[in-house]
């Protein structure tokens, strides 16, 4: 019974962290969605601002991740961590190099067609099918 409780604990902290994380992609998607908006009508300043927060989101998600993790085994949780870090990475260098390209290219394979699911959109998709044999 205890190795069960244990179990039905983890699946509950994975999928709480499932909820987060898909929410944390939503905020990302939708501050790119405004700043393509503002793009069109011309504002460039704010344009850059919501890009910049799009990669602060995503440069982030990897810290503001991990209180969602605990409770989960040491590997599980090494592996949902190393996914996000790349991610978090590459937002990361695209803030140091404050390239309004390199933060719209965020999240997209470089043959990405609209319409298409972004890269983090199908890692949480694996992570949400694998479960606990993630691995990255």
């Amino acid at each position: 019974m205890p190795n069960q409780r244990a179990e039905q604990n983890e699946q509950q902290i994975f999928s709480a962290f499932l909820t987060w994380l898909r929410e944390r992609h939503a905020t990302v998607m939708a501050a790119e969605a405004e700043a393509l908006r503002l793009l069109e009508s011309g504002d460039t300043a704010a344009h850059r601002s919501h890009m910049q927060r799009k990669a602060e989101l995503v440069a982030s998600m990897c810290e503001d991740a991990r209180p969602h993790l605990e409770g989960l085994p040491g590997p599980w949780r090494f592996a949902l961590t190393a996914a996000l870090e790349k991610f978090s990475r590459s937002a990361s260098m695209g803030l140091r190099l404050g390239s309004i390209f390199y933060m719209s290219a965020l999240l997209y394979p470089d043959d990405h067609q609209p319409g298409q699911p972004d890269n983090l959109q199908l890692c949480i998709e694996r992570m949400a099918e694998q479960g606990q044999d993630f691995s990255g």
